[in-house]
């Protein structure tokens, strides 16, 4: 028989209604333990502007098995839902403390209530309800407690199978829990609890946890935009190192998490403020981090510590480009992966659109293909691609650029000192980039501790689960081996996945939603934005190299090191998460006449997808900020000086 939760309904509505009314300055007089809760009252103070303060991780959120109000069993995590906010409140759904679930359960009502006309927010925040009371809540008595409040936002109401389901949870989030008992020892449907809200971010950490003096509305809606504001908070450190910033220097330059809310701040990081240290990018060469093989040295252009100075000079210089305005580093941005974390395909001389995603320059120097349809082989003649093309750096021919160097005075006897009294020309300038780029090796990651180097404790459980799953059912390893020394994470081969099918073959959707404004999105018909827009030019992939209708949408597979720090992914830059890349291959791609073999659905569960992306993360590098500061140390051509032009 079902336990029908009238008590506990009945008081949560009626609080519901007193929070819901404006101008309330009392509780409600009804029988009950005396109303202390801030939330019944007009509040005492304002809450602050959300992005005016931070939230730091106070800890990791706990994963166990719950059932939903179906009566299936679910991981909690996977409850959670996608690049989600959390606010999950311990409840029994019988409670008649005024200052109790009720309570929670009222204020949580209050804050999607003022989320109704804040989509940006609305659309990214997910409230979770779990009773602590798995003998009396069944499945059945949380979807009647719910019931009341259906169609009000995202909200979910769990319970536990058994109370051993249950402790492990509660453990994990220190929600001490007591059941009343009568005076012969029997159980009562009562509790004696400390009412706890946990506001739980997208990395599945915790952020912050309310009580009944601090459950405040406007509170928690700040609380929510801060975290959205704030991805790249300081991470306390766990028992597990990969839990720890690595990478701190690398971010966009102006992060747009939260920008649909109408609160939305820029944070764009100004050049001036760009402080480094130069590094001994030579010795990377010679002693690898961990994890990498030995770097290739081609005997026509051995790296020195001459020719790795001048080549990121020329990397920097913004000269280097038709009007003087233009570097590789505005594609290739240190601090975003030496990638642009803030485009989907780059955007070149004069704001001309290039076609393909910017792909990262780590570890480059492993590579024998080289562009996204591996056109070139070597470094040295890679470089001359970008610095021609039109729609790029626009320098209409080699002579040129070699005749511009030549004649600035900051490059008089460097190229002859670095490649023994030999001048700047077209082969000594491709030899000074390629020797800067072969420098940026960036290995030791979470993972290489943990799999070269026997550090048991070097990544978390759900990163193992997920190299488990990379090397096995997910079958990843195909195409991003592993050795049994060193890893490159790239077969260096051309695949086609469907990504350049679905866009040659026009498959979009009907409509996109497009950000007029922090907090102003609409849906536009695709038709509208082909109309105003030029149409994408077209993108065979490797057919366009080798005129083999096989090699039609092929692509050359990226090295996963670093992986965290490149986003977008695919040639394209079509895909803006890791775990949006993780659930693509999960589907199988995009099918088509070619896709690769290798290319099918996966049948992954959503928490094996997260412990894929676990994996996925452990791969950044340890030495990565010495790389991105060693950058920012290096000078930029300066174009206002007259001796410059």
């Amino acid at each position: 028989m079902i336990r029908a939760p009238a008590g506990g309904v009945i008081l949560a509505l009626v609080w519901l209604a007193c929070l819901s009314s404006p101008g309330v300055s009392a509780a409600p007089a009804i029988e009950g333990p005396q109303v202390l809760a801030p939330a019944y009252v007009a509040s005492e103070f304002r809450a602050p502007a959300a992005g005016s303060y931070s939230l730091p991780v106070l800890g990791d959120a706990v994963d166990g098995v719950v059932l939903d109000s179906d009566g299936r069993e679910r991981r909690l995590f996977d409850q959670f839902g996608d690049d989600k906010l959390v606010l999950l409140s311990f409840i029994y759904s019988s409670c008649s403390d005024a200052n109790g679930c009720p309570l929670a359960t009222g204020v949580l009502y209050s804050v999607l209530r003022k989320m109704r006309d804040q989509p940006g927010l609305r659309d990214r925040v997910r409230i979770i309800s779990l009773s602590f009371d798995p003998v009396f809540d069944t499945p059945d008595a949380m979807a009647l407690y719910g019931a009341g409040l259906a169609g009000q936002g995202d909200w979910r109401f769990l319970t536990t199978g058994s109370a051993e389901a249950l402790q492990p949870i509660l453990d994990g989030y220190g929600q001490s829990v007591i059941r009343d008992v009568d005076d012969r020892g029997d159980a009562l449907p009562s509790f004696s609890h400390i009412l706890r809200v946990y506001l739980i971010d997208a990395n599945r950490k915790i952020r912050n946890i309310y009580s009944v003096s601090f459950l405040d509305r406007d509170l928690l809606i700040a609380d929510l935009e801060t975290v959205l504001l704030d991805r790249d908070a300081t991470t306390v450190e766990s028992n597990h190192p990969d839990t720890r910033p690595v990478a701190t220097l690398s971010r966009p330059g102006d992060p747009r998490d939260g920008y649909l809310s109408g609160q939305y701040q820029t944070r764009s990081l100004a050049l001036q403020r760009r402080h480094g240290t130069p590094a001994d990018l030579l010795a990377l060469t010679e002693r690898p981090p961990l994890g990498l093989p030995p770097v290739p040295q081609p005997e026509a252009n051995p790296v020195t510590r001459a020719k790795v100075a001048l080549g990121r000079k020329l990397f920097f210089d913004r000269r280097l480009s038709l009007n003087n305005t233009f570097s590789c580093a505005m594609c290739h941005v240190p601090e975003q992966g030496f990638t642009s974390n803030e485009l989907a395909t780059a955007v070149g001389f004069e704001g001309r659109s290039v076609r393909r995603n910017a792909p990262t320059l780590y570890n480059v120097a492993y590579l024998g293909r080289l562009f996204h349809d591996g056109r070139e082989e070597t470094l040295e003649q890679q470089v001359w691609g970008p610095l021609l093309a039109a729609n790029e750096m626009a320098n209409p021919s080699v002579g040129a650029v070699v005749g511009k160097i030549h004649g600035l005075s900051d490059y008089q006897g460097l190229f002859e000192a670095a490649f023994a009294g030999r001048p700047v020309g077209m082969e000594t300038l491709g030899m000074a980039l390629a020797s800067y780029q072969r420098t940026l090796l960036a290995g030791d990651s979470a993972f290489d501790r943990w799999y070269f180097g026997g550090q048991s404790d070097a990544i978390s459980e759900p990163a193992r689960r997920g190299f488990a799953l990379f090397t096995g059912k997910a079958g990843c390893v195909g195409c991003h081996p592993v050795g049994e020394h060193d890893a490159l994470f790239t077969d260096d081969q051309l695949h086609n996945t469907g990504t350049g099918y679905r866009e040659s073959m026009g498959i979009t959707p009907e409509s996109h939603r497009v950000v007029l404004a922090p907090g102003v999105v609409v849906e536009v018909p695709h038709a509208v934005i082909d109309s105003v827009g030029e149409p994408p030019p077209p993108d065979l992939g490797r057919y366009e190299i080798t005129q083999d209708p096989d090699d039609r949408w092929k692509y050359r597979t990226p090295s996963l090191r670093n992986v965290a720090l490149s986003a977008p992914y695919m040639h394209n830059g079509s895909i803006g998460s890791l775990r949006e890349v993780v659930a693509f291959y999960n589907a199988g791609g995009v099918d088509n006449p070619l896709r690769d073999a290798r290319i099918h659905p996966l049948g992954l569960s959503e928490t094996e997808i997260d412990d894929l992306v676990d994996f996925l993360r452990s791969l950044t590098g340890g030495n990565v900020d010495a790389i991105v500061a060693d950058a920012f140390a290096a000078p930029v051509g300066d174009v206002t000086r007259q001796a410059n032009k």
